[in-house]
């Protein structure tokens, strides 16, 4: 027998509905926001994610899944989806006719990591952008989005960090600091790190075995006036929304075209790898791409991570009635009763009726339904309809053109 692979998997109901109603929270708190969904191709060019997500972020250089097609054109299955949706933007010109987008994609990412808690090799995300809005409300506004939402699905217990990477014209002077601080500092940091000193030594500090020590003794970043009272202002507005955060001197994030504000929703109970989801600035990234300069933020969250944390279980959804033919006369009735309940948005079971009434019985036990609704040469002679209540065992015959009526009033 052929398995799934290691890190891909099957998500059965009632798992499933829990991926449904999450969405669903997301959906309506998102259209409360103004956001519009955009969908992107789930395979772009391998160059799409290299020249945006950073030649040497840990997504390009170890986890990307890449193939070369027939063509010889050199592809990627997306490991996030803000490359795509800036492409999007670009490739179709919005910025022309509203350069201003609020957007949100929900969708697969594939990253070829090492499968834990909450996360696979194929995973959801719900993804954020707010284009064109270089004001700190902006910044506020996608995170208190995020909050409202995590607060609608119930998910308990996280926490809200923030920090400012600079801009082009703090972050060199940092940089040069950070760099002078790892080289004196080599022969302690891990394997990665040292391949990281020139070519990106800021993601050093997001580095999963030396980032305990060096939050403590690397250099922090000095902001110029214009971040520091940009980063202030986003915790002002914050603030005045009542949400709750902390100033993390010590996050990057992993993604090269981070710039300003960044922030992480974090939770205790995955483990060491507390992010459930993440974002920042990226006011370059649009430019870097070809495109004019334009100023964005966004964030993405891994839906498997949230739901592994969220206590409260989606209500189970049973048939209200089950659908039987008792013989071969009633089995063109019964299917015709079938599709009108349905049509009439009554969670209805059946269609079994080539098999004996015993065995249809003893399925829609197993269903949980409240009812049978058995037709037969009887019924059909009386125009009427048995019912079975399958909780506590009563029956009783029913006009047919009552039954919608009848279930309705006893759902």
């Amino acid at each position: 027998m052929i398995k799934s692979l290691r890190g891909f998997r099957d998500i059965l109901y009632p798992e499933s509905k829990k991926f449904t109603e999450f969405e669903n929270i997301a959906r309506r708190v998102m259209d409360a926001f103004g956001y519009k969904e955009i969908r992107v191709p789930v395979m772009e060019q391998k160059e799409l994610f290299i020249k945006s997500t950073g030649e040497t972020s840990d997504i390009v250089s170890k986890e990307m899944y890449t193939l070369e097609d027939a063509g010889g054109r050199n592809l990627a299955l997306r490991p996030e989806a803000t490359p795509g949706i800036v492409r999007a933007y670009l490739e179709n010109g919005l910025y022309n006719t509203q350069p201003v987008q609020k957007l949100f994609c929900i969708g697969n990412m594939f990253r070829a990591e090492r499968p834990q808690k909450g996360r696979y090799r194929e995973f959801e995300q719900i993804d954020v952008e707010y284009i064109g809005n270089p004001n700190p409300s902006a910044d506020a506004e996608v995170i208190i989005l995020l909050d409202k939402i995590f607060k609608q699905a119930q998910v308990e217990g996280y926490t809200i960090e923030l920090n400012s990477l600079g801009c082009p014209k703090c972050r060199p002077p940092y940089r040069e600091k950070l760099l002078s601080f790892l080289k004196q500092n080599e022969d302690k940091l891990c394997e990665n790190c040292v391949e990281r000193i020139e070519k990106n030594p800021l993601r050093s500090l997001d580095c999963k075995t030396d980032k305990l020590w060096l939050r403590d003794k690397a250099p922090k970043m000095k902001l110029c006036l214009d971040c520091e009272n940009q980063f202030n202002q986003v915790q002002e507005l914050l603030t005045a929304s009542g949400l709750k955060f902390k100033f993390n001197p010590n996050m990057v994030r992993g993604l090269d075209y981070y710039s300003k504000t960044v922030f992480e929703f974090k939770s205790v109970e995955i483990g060491s790898q507390d992010a459930i989801a993440g974002g920042g600035r990226y006011d370059s990234l649009i430019k870097s791409m070809g495109g004019p300069d334009i100023p964005s933020i966004g964030w993405a969250m891994g839906v498997e991570r949230v739901l592994s944390i969220i206590k409260k279980e989606p209500k189970a959804v049973y048939p209200l009635a089950f659908v039987i033919s008792a013989d071969k006369e009633g089995q063109t009735r019964a299917f015709v009763m079938m599709q009108e309940l349905q049509n009439a948005e009554i969670q209805t079971g059946g269609g079994l009726f080539s098999q004996s009434l015993k065995s249809q019985m003893r399925v829609a036990d197993k269903t949980n339904a409240k009812y049978a609704l058995i037709l037969g040469e009887e019924e059909i002679k009386s125009n009427s309809v048995t019912v079975k209540n399958l909780k506590s065992g009563s029956q009783e015959k029913i006009a047919r053109d009552k039954i919608i009526n009848f279930l309705e009033k006893n759902k």
